[in-house]
C-alpha cells in the first residue's frame, strides 16, 4: 500500500508494537483476555460456534495506562500536526472531549483494536496492522464520512431486500455481521434472533456524510420506519433493543433504540409484501405531516400506545386517537372513509359506536383506528380530508369521488 503520511505511518506503528509488547506482558502476568462464544445459526442447517476475543474491553480497560506511555505521546505529536486527524477525532468522538482524548480514543485506540482483532490476539502480524492503517488513512482523509446505522428487527420477514426510502432499509440480517464489529453483540440481541422465521431481518439506515456534518439521529428515523411498518401490516414489529453505529465502517457507538419501537406489541407475526412495502414507503415518507399537525401526532400517538395497553385502557386509547383525527363525529367518518359499499359501512360504524359507548374495542374497531390514520396519512391534508368526508355526508359528494380525490 501506498502510504500517504510515511511519518504518522511510522509512529502510529510503533505505537501498535508497544501497546502488543504491554498488553502481551499483562496477559504472562495472569490478566485474562475475555471470549465471546458466539453461535451462527443457520435457517438451513446445524448452527455453527466460535469462540472470539474480546479484545476491544481488554484494550479499553487499559487505555488510561497506555496513554500515558512514550509512544503514545510521540504518535499524538504527529497527529496533531495532521489537520485531517482532528476533523476525524471530532466526528467520531464529537465536540466535547480535549483534543488529546478525542484523537487517542478514536485514532490510535481504534487503529490497536482493529490490528489486534486482525490478528485474533496479541501475537503481531504486519498485513494486519497494515490492512487496518490502509482503513484508517482512507477515512482519515476522505472528504466525506459514511455512517450506518442496523438495529434487529422482530415480528416481521421479507423476502428480498426492502428499500424504505431516506436511506433506511429492511433487510436480513448476514451472519455474523453484528459479531464482526461488536463481538459482545450476542448478549444485546432479541432472545431467537437469527434462529426464528420472524426474528432474521435488520433496519439498517446508511447516509452520506460530509466533513464536519453530524451524523443522523438513527434512533428517531429507526423508531418512525417500525411505525410505518405497524401501520402498513398491523404486525408487532419491534427493534433493538439497541442500535449498532457504524462510521467509515468502523464502529462507532451502541445506541438504545426508544422504548415505543423497542417494544415489542403482541400479535402474529407477518411478511412484508412487495404490496405494503409500497404502503410502507409511502407512509414513512408522510410521518412527517404529524409535526405541522397536532392532532395527527396525538392520534398517532395515541394508537401506538394502545398496542401495549390493556382495556378499558386501550379502547380509552382507541377513542382518543379516532377523534384527534377525524373529530367528534368520527364513528360517522371513519365508516364514509373506509367502507367500500353500505353493509361494510354499517359494519364499521357499529363496531365505533359500541367503541364511543365505552364498551372494549372490537377486532373491527381496532383494525379501523390503524387504517384510519393510514388513509389520513396517504392523503396528505386532513382538515381537507375531514370536509370532503361532510360532503359526502351531506349528499354533495359521492364516496367514489372522495376515494379517487384521495
Amino acid at each position: 500500500m501506498a502510504v500517504r503520511a510515511p511519518q504518522l505511518h511510522l509512529a502510529l506503528r510503533a505505537f501498535c508494537l508497544g501497546a502488543f509488547v504491554y498488553l502481551g506482558r499483562a496477559l504472562e502476568e495472569g490478566d485474562d483476555l475475555p471470549f465471546a462464544f458466539e453461535e451462527h445459526a443457520q435457517r438451513d442447517g446445524p448452527a455453527l460456534y466460535e469462540y472470539r476475543p474480546l479484545v476491544r474491553s481488554f484494550v479499553e480497560a487499559r487505555a488510561s495506562r497506555l496513554a500515558g506511555r512514550d509512544d503514545a505521546r510521540i504518535a499524538l505529536d504527529e497527529l496533531r500536526r495532521e489537520p485531517a486527524a482532528a476533523i476525524f477525532a471530532r466526528a467520531h468522538a464529537g465536540p466535547r472531549p480535549a483534543e488529546d482524548e478525542a484523537l487517542f480514543r478514536t485514532v490510535l485506540v481504534s487503529l490497536l483494536i482493529a490490528t489486534a482483532e486482525g490478528c485474533g490476539g496479541f501475537d503481531w502480524d504486519d498485513v494486519a496492522f497494515e490492512r487496518a492503517y490502509g482503513e484508517l488513512e482512507h477515512s482519515l482523509f476522505g472528504a466525506a464520512r459514511a455512517y450506518a446505522a442496523v438495529a434487529p428487527v422482530v415480528g416481521i420477514s421479507v423476502v428480498t431486500e426492502v428499500p424504505l426510502g431516506g436511506g433506511i432499509r429492511l433487510r436480513a440480517a448476514a451472519t455474523g455481521e453484528l459479531a464482526h464489529h461488536w463481538p459482545e453483540a450476542q448478549g444485546l440481541l432479541p432472545p431467537g434472533f437469527g434462529r426464528e422465521v420472524d426474528r432474521y431481518c435488520v433496519l439498517e439506515l446508511e447516509r452520506a456524510l460530509v466533513a464536519g456534518e453530524e451524523p443522523p439521529e438513527a434512533p428517531a428515523e429507526l423508531a418512525d420506519a417500525v411505525s410505518a411498518i405497524r401501520l402498513a401490516t398491523a404486525a408487532p414489529v419491534a427493534a433493538g433493543p439497541v442500535l449498532f453505529e457504524r462510521l467509515d465502517w468502523r464502529p462507532f457507538g451502541i445506541r438504545p433504540v426508544l422504548p415505543i419501537a423497542a417494544t415489542q406489541p403482541p400479535g402474529e407475526a407477518s411478511r412484508l409484501d412487495s404490496f405494503r412495502a409500497e404502503l410502507t414507503r409511502e407512509l414513512l415518507d408522510r410521518l412527517m405531516l404529524a409535526d405541522s399537525d397536532p392532532g395527527l401526532a396525538e392520534a398517532l400517538d395515541r394508537w401506538e400506545l394502545s398496542l401495549f395497553q390493556h382495556e378499558p385502557f386501550r379502547s380509552e386509547g382507541l377513542r382518543g386517537a379516532l377523534a384527534g383525527l377525524l373529530g367528534d363525529t368520527w364513528e360517522l367518518r371513519a365508516a364514509v372513509l373506509l367502507g367500500e359499499e353500505s353493509g361494510e359501512r354499517r359494519a364499521i360504524h357499529a363496531a365505533l359506536r359500541a367503541l364511543g359507548r365505552g364498551e372494549d374495542a372490537s377486532a373491527r374497531a381496532v383494525d379501523t383506528v390503524r387504517r384510519s390514520l393510514v388513509e389520513a396519512l396517504r392523503h396528505g391534508d386532513r382538515s381537507r380530508l375531514v370536509h370532503e368526508l361532510d360532503d359526502v355526508l351531506l349528499g354533495l359528494r359521492s364516496a367514489a369521488r372522495l376515494a379517487r380525490s384521495a
